[in-house]
């Protein structure tokens, strides 16, 4: 599995690229910005943007969707709780007032427990609510990318429509802490000292679940 982090230029928002080795596909997860700079990085690395991930509905992971699809025909996956939020007014005015535009309709709704195939590479969805009602993390072995539930150091906040203190913590210890502790937690901003962590290390010293 090809893996490469991408710091946006703004929200200090990650975006991932997942490439599978064998057929050459590969999935974005939460494309925001920048979209011509991650498009280059992928073909320069020589696979097929073929998926479209967000880790749940908010601009500052969705607002570059509708320009990856255009230039690359990838399907939209999202939770099935968040996709209406994705063509909301006030989503497209806040995607606008970020440089990106409104997203389009997924394709494709996800579940907890649900498996996305990317040519033989595979992750797994964990639906993790507490910062939007369909916010979800994509596990696969040895890697998390937890969106805006976790952060390096740090979690998300619940202070927007739909979030959850009780329901971001629950998640937290039900869903991520209870993953193979080397797992390597890749978060949605870039707002630790470190650009990932580990399940292990966010157990022991992340001051907001402990």
């Amino acid at each position: 599995m090809k893996l490469e982090q991408i710091l946006l230029s703004r929200m200090d928002t990650f975006c991932y690229f997942i490439g599978d080795e064998v057929s050459g596909h590969a999935a974005l997860i939460d494309p925001a910005f920048d979209v011509q700079r991650i498009l280059e990085t992928v073909r320069k690395a020589g696979y097929t943007i073929t998926h479209v991930i967000n880790t749940h509905h908010h601009a500052d992971h969705s607002a570059g969707n509708a320009d990856v699809i255009r230039a690359t025909g990838a399907r939209l996956y999202i939770h099935k709780t968040d996709a209406a939020a994705l063509g909301k007014m006030t989503g497209r005015a806040f995607a606008r007032m970020l440089g990106g535009k409104g997203s389009p309709s997924a394709d494709r709704l996800v579940a907890d427990g649900d498996r996305i195939k990317i040519g033989a590479t595979e992750l797994k969805v964990l639906h993790t609510p507490g910062h939007t009602p369909g916010s979800i993390c994509l596990y696969t072995s040895g890697h998390c990318f937890t969106g805006d539930t976790l952060f390096v150091g740090a979690v998300g906040r619940t202070d927007l429509a739909g979030g959850s203190a009780k329901q971001l913590l629950a998640s937290i210890q039900t869903k991520i802490y209870t993953l193979p502790e080397e797992t390597i937690v890749w978060p949605g901003h870039d707002y630790g000292d470190t650009p990932s962590s580990t399940v292990a290390d966010e157990k022991h010293y992340n001051p907001f679940t402990r």
